[in-house]
């Protein structure tokens, strides 16, 4: 038995299939995942995602502290409620986590790191932030619900006291504010428009049900990998560790060099893997033939040598078989998977695969 959201009784009176996620007894799905994944696109879902960790950090010197410990520059946030995202490195430009930094208010920041990290995440977190004078505090009470979709406001928009409701519908993406108790955040991990919603355990199965009685979809892990898949977003553990840095996972953009007096860490293993050269594509992958891209299937790069799929799978939308891959140098656009003992062809191909609901790629 793992642990559970607030939400774990909605789930198995839905009909969900259950699973172990990082520790958590999570819905797969509730049925037909295709039709979830669809619902996402083309209407509005929702998904439990109350297992992530919230962290709220502050104090005096928060700011300098956050300009050190992440890759991207927190001073960017100019006024509350802005949001980053962001990597989290080991000195070595190793990725520990990915997350997501929100500014609540002058010396207070709310992070959001991945379920499967939270440990070290917050051990990490913990011991840096001593230095810094600066105050961690695991938001274990909160809950939180993801709903994604081009109609996804609109719909849980009916929730929100109209005192409220205006303010957050107005929210530009990477914007937060609150609205009463919760706190509603126009960010997500489908490639699609939508809130992620903080609220109160207490509040999440009636909130739960409220959306379901307003047209949202329930949605489970499976809808959500394909949808980021499609969407080219990076899962820890998959697609980035500890072991590769960002400027091999496609994350380069979330690396602030400027200014160029910023010392976070990591910076110099990445100044120095930059300056060196020969660093690995990060990339997507079309199938040309038949079967399924996985991960860790070896591709091989005529002239370059082989690399390997990180994220593959079937993208519902495409009605074709993906995946993001990491690649020797080079500018081949060309690739052969092997598919148990099968060289099949595949294709490099820009990404993202699917962004609001358009398909971005020629299939």
């Amino acid at each position: 038995m793992g642990l559970k959201t607030p939400l774990y009784d909605q789930h198995l009176a839905a009909g969900a299939r259950m699973v172990d996620f990082g520790g958590w007894d999570m819905p797969v799905n509730y049925g037909s995942q295709k039709e979830e994944h669809h619902a996402v696109r083309r209407d509005a879902g929702m998904f439990d995602v109350s297992h992530m960790t919230v962290v709220d950090l502050g104090g005096q010197r928060t700011l300098d502290f956050l300009r050190y410990l992440l890759a991207n520059d927190v001073s960017k946030l100019a006024r509350p409620g802005k949001a980053l995202y962001t990597c989290m490195l080991r000195e070595d430009g190793g990725i520990i986590d990915d997350l997501i930094v929100y500014r609540l208010d002058e010396g207070n920041y709310r992070l959001v790191v991945n379920a499967a990290t939270r440990e070290k995440d917050l051990d990490w977190i913990r011991r840096h932030a001593q230095d810094f004078g600066v105050h961690v505090n695991e938001r274990s009470e909160l809950a939180m619900i993801a709903v994604q979709g081009p109609r996804a406001r609109e719909r849980a928009a009916t929730l929100i006291d109209a005192h409220w409701r205006e303010q957050a519908l107005a929210l530009a993406p990477f914007s937060a504010c609150y609205a009463g108790e919760w706190f509603v955040a126009r960010t997500g991990y489908t490639g699609e428009d939508g809130w992620e919603i903080l609220l109160p355990a207490g509040d999440a199965a009636q909130t739960w049900e409220a959306l379901l009685a307003a047209g949202v979809a329930p949605c489970g892990l499976g809808a959500r990998d394909t949808l980021r898949l499609e969407a080219a977003m990076n899962l820890y553990g998959n697609d980035m560790d500890e072991s590769v840095s960002p400027l091999e996972s496609g994350l380069e953009w979330t690396v602030a060099w400027e200014p160029a007096d910023r010392d976070f860490i990591g910076r110099g293993a990445l100044e120095a893997q930059k300056a060196a050269g020969g660093l690995r594509r990060f990339v997507g992958l079309l199938l040309e033939d038949k079967g399924i891209l996985r991960g860790h299937q070896r591709v091989a790069v005529d002239g370059a040598g082989d690399g390997e799929i990180t994220s593959g799978g079937y993208s519902p939308t495409l009605d074709r078989s993906i995946a993001l891959a990491r690649l020797p140098a080079g500018a081949q656009e060309s690739a052969k998977v092997d598919i148990r003992g099968r060289l099949a062809a595949a294709r490099v191909v820009p990404t993202p695969f699917v962004r609001h609901g358009k398909v971005r790629i020629d299939v």
